[in-house]
């Protein structure tokens, strides 16, 4: 006979909404600086509008403070992280549209979109998953 394995609880595997948070909060602002900064650049590449990506970069900003605000609290705020969970999930609703719908990006710009996207949805779900266990 064999013996079953144990199985280990997901949830215990996952890092915690202020470590969540501060990994989104430094994306953020790396995207945000890289967008703002390299629009002009990055345009011809992607496949979309240097204003589109500039506006992008500097929406990310003020978001990336709000994450780090909440990740440094002990306990974050339920409605702060409520909002930023909304905000995950709106930012990547409008970034399918962008690349679906809006604009027509180059294979890159496609593959960047799509990538982020996914990203931030990963990060909207862990947020999620880390609100009843903040620590």
């Amino acid at each position: 006979m064999s013996q079953a394995l144990p199985v280990q609880r997901l949830g215990s595997r996952l890092p915690t909404l202020r470590t969540v948070l501060t990994l989104d909060a430094m994306s953020c602002l790396l995207l945000g600086l890289g967008l703002t900064v390299f629009s002009a650049s990055l345009s011809p590449l992607l496949g979309l509008p240097a204003t589109l990506l500039q506006g992008a970069g500097l929406v990310l900003l003020p978001c990336a403070a709000l994450m780090w605000i909440a990740a440094r609290q002990t306990r974050p705020s339920p409605m702060l992280v409520w909002l930023i969970v909304l905000g995950n999930l709106a930012w990547s609703a409008a970034s399918l549209w962008v690349a679906w719908i809006a604009f027509t990006p180059t294979a890159l710009g496609l593959t960047f979109v799509l990538a982020q996207a996914a990203f931030v949805l990963a990060m909207a779900g862990l947020e999620w998953r880390g609100r009843a266990r903040p620590r």
